[in-house]
């Protein structure tokens, strides 16, 4: 994964709406949501969610796919875990630090995450 293609990544997930559609689409897994569900999970009416789903797609985080009548989409888990090895790629080079560089557990809802 190049910058230009990270910053990409990173851009689309700079967003409120489709920070919480991403995370909505990595529970589901796989099988993935079609646009009404994700529209009804995340409370957006199907004109803003088009938009959303778009940014996601053409930064590479989301693919679509047609079941019968229906648009699925989901996330592009090879593209996930790529972004992530980005950004975890020289955790701690050249140190011997104690930090083992795997993803801390998510916050509970309401609490804040502390800055460092």
């Amino acid at each position: 994964m190049d910058t230009v293609q990270v910053i990409q990544a990173l851009g689309a997930l700079a967003h409120a709406h489709r920070l919480s559609i991403y995370r909505l689409l990595v529970e589901r897994g796989p099988a993935g949501l079609s646009a009404g569900a994700i529209a009804e999970g995340v409370g957006l009416a199907p004109s803003s969610l088009t938009f959303h789903l778009q940014n996601l797609q053409r930064s590479g985080l989301l693919v679509q796919r047609r079941e019968s009548r229906s648009l699925i989409y989901s996330v592009d888990f090879d593209a996930m875990n790529t972004l992530v090895g980005y950004l975890t790629e020289n955790c701690c080079a050249g140190s011997s630090c104690a930090i083992e560089c795997k993803p801390a557990k998510p916050a509970r809802a309401g609490r804040k995450i502390k800055a460092a």
